[in-house]
């Protein structure tokens, strides 16, 4: 089948591999979005369908009516800010239509889903002819403008953007305290360190407006970090692990070195966990500030106490039932006697949980566990293994939305290394994924399809385990 053929209105996969056992028993391994450049069906129309554009803009729906009743009028009361043409095209209750309860009712959720107003009620009046129906709204205050006063540093434009909160929007203590944070915690991020930020409701010519009264202090940035008190590691290559930035060599003075105090305090971290991971489990790190005579500029330096680095004493494995401790101790780059790396840590953990899931141990976790010893600068790794259960293949479905005809479930099925009956191997099961990319035959769009998946059931003999 040409690919262009293959392409034409298919939209998504999924693949069920359906594997036996205890009906309790059900999982789904991996997921996601596809691959690929270029494949899948053409992008969605922007524009909506005329039936949905009707309805919309207040036109008929089209459905059946049922009733005896007409209705004759309908009336809207209460509101001042949202108009009346907006309420009257969320109705389904409209003049010269049959009267049904049923639709007023689902009228009143729709009113109080938009979120416009905190109280919304009806009448219904006999009328001659038929029906008269009235809905009664309370709005919820709303803003009428957001006003930013004493800010130089920072323009409106830029504040609008993170504070969250404009006109029309609903006017409550929760919303305006949010947005005092969000803006506080921006002038911070912008070198303000010193911001002060206050709002209140409603001034002289509006009592609904929002005003955010800002004192912006001076932006500071960092002049120089220093870090002392390291010895494995240069100045310069710690310099780049952190986040903060100077001006480097009086070159640059007020390009990327903005004082961001959290920032600072965030490194402290970064270099803690650099250190760790280098083998200094009792690594220390602090930080020092000094600001100059203006209160613009300011030095930082870093602390560094690295105390003694840790070798590996023994490692051990625990667990493991149903395979041989020596297998596993063959995949882990770490050995007795090396310096410890959390690194390599996270490599051997992640290396032992895809060992077992090769075997169709798809659940299996390992969890890798330091423990120090009596011995100066010694530590034992334990990797703690639950195995859970292994997986067999019952069957393999293949599910396609939209136009199934288009491509069989034999061609897809014919690409994939995957055998009913075998037990389930990831790496298979990552192949297929991959081969499903590369074929560029279902569509990549979320807003249109579900991404393929692949879903695992186990069978009645999924947990024999002799192999």
């Amino acid at each position: 089948m040409p690919r262009r053929l293959a392409l034409i209105n298919v939209f998504c996969c999924g693949l069920l591999l359906v594997a036996t056992g205890s009906p309790a028993c059900f999982g789904q391994f991996g997921g996601g979005g596809m691959g690929g450049s270029g494949g899948g069906a053409p992008p969605p129309a922007e524009r909506a369908k005329f039936r949905e554009h009707v309805h919309d803009m207040g036109g008929l729906r089209v459905r059946r009516e049922v009733g005896d009743t007409i209705v004759t009028a309908v009336e809207v009361r209460g509101n001042r800010f949202v108009g009346t043409e907006r309420i009257m095209q969320l109705l389904e209750t409209r003049p010269d239509r049959l009267f049904s309860e049923e639709t007023v009712l689902s009228d009143i959720r729709k009113l109080n889903e938009f979120g416009a107003f905190s109280d919304v009620r009806y009448h219904v009046a006999d009328r001659e002819g038929g029906k008269h129906v009235t809905f009664e709204v309370t709005e919820l205050p709303t803003v009428s403008e957001v006003v930013y006063f004493g800010n130089h540093g920072l323009n409106d434009r830029e504040l609008r953007g993170r504070s969250g909160i404009a006109a029309k929007d609903p006017l409550n203590e929760f919303t305006i305290e949010s947005a005092v944070r969000r803006l506080e915690d921006y002038y911070r991020e912008q070198g303000f360190n010193n911001a002060v930020i206050s709002a209140q409701v409603g001034h002289d010519r509006d009592p609904r407006a929002v005003v955010f009264r800002i004192n912006e202090g001076v932006k500071e940035r960092i002049h120089k970090i220093n870090i002392i008190g390291n010895q494995i590691e240069g100045e310069a290559r710690l310099k780049k692990v952190i986040r903060s930035r100077d001006s480097f060599m009086g070159v640059g003075h007020y390009i990327g070195n903005t004082a961001n105090l959290q920032q600072i305090d965030q490194d402290v971290d970064i270099l803690t966990s650099y250190y760790r991971n280098l083998g200094f489990l009792r690594a220390h790190v602090s930080r020092q500030i000094e600001y100059d005579e203006t209160g613009k500029w300011l030095n930082v330096t870093f602390v560094v106490v690295e105390n003694e680095r840790y070798i590996i004493n023994d490692i051990k494995i625990v667990g493991n039932q149903f395979v041989d401790e020596d297998k596993l101790r063959e995949r882990l780059s770490l050995k007795p006697g090396d310096y410890f790396s959390g690194l390599k840590l996270n490599l051997d953990t992640n290396e032992l949980t895809y060992a077992y899931g090769t075997l169709g141990f798809i659940y299996c976790e390992v969890e890798p566990q330091p423990v120090m010893r009596d011995e100066p600068n010694r530590v034992d790794l334990v990797f703690k293994i639950n195995e859970g259960d292994r997986w067999k293949i019952g069957q393999i479905f293949v599910n396609i939305e939209g136009e199934p005809h288009l491509m069989r479930e034999t061609m897809l099925l014919n690409q994939l290394d995957l055998v009913e009956g075998q037990y389930i191997d990831r790496r298979k099961l990552e192949s297929g994924r991959n081969v499903m990319n590369r074929l560029q035959l279902f569509e990549t769009n979320p807003t249109l399809a579900d991404p393929p998946d692949i879903k695992v059931v186990p069978r009645e003999d999924s947990f024999d385990y002799e192999y």
